[in-house]
């Protein structure tokens, strides 16, 4: 099993609502992605709630092999979701690795 963790901020620029807007968006464009791609074995977001977090929204995924985190990474809803992002978020991390 290969786990994927993507951790944003929203853009500075961005509202109080217009974040909370965007993280609903986000949340539901990349939820969406798990019925549609082969190999997700789960995939959450998670917008954060807590002054005690550095980082704003979360993507907790796991896929049944690296080849299936692959196809996830260029599937059209997946682009597309990440085309989006890249315009409201930033200081974007990312940590993958494989567990038995």
């Amino acid at each position: 099993m290969v786990n994927h963790i993507v951790l944003w901020n929203f853009n500075e620029t961005l509202t109080e609502e217009q974040k909370a807007e965007t993280g609903r968006r986000i949340k539901e464009s990349l939820e969406a992605i798990k019925e549609k791609a082969q190999g997700v074995i789960s995939l959450e977001v998670r917008v954060n709630e807590l002054t005690s977090s550095n980082k704003d929204i979360a993507l907790l995924s796991s896929f049944e092999s690296v080849e299936a985190l692959n196809a996830y990474q260029i599937h059209p809803d997946h682009v597309k979701a990440g085309a989006y992002i890249k315009e409201v978020t930033c200081n974007r991390a990312c940590f993958d690795y494989e567990s038995l």
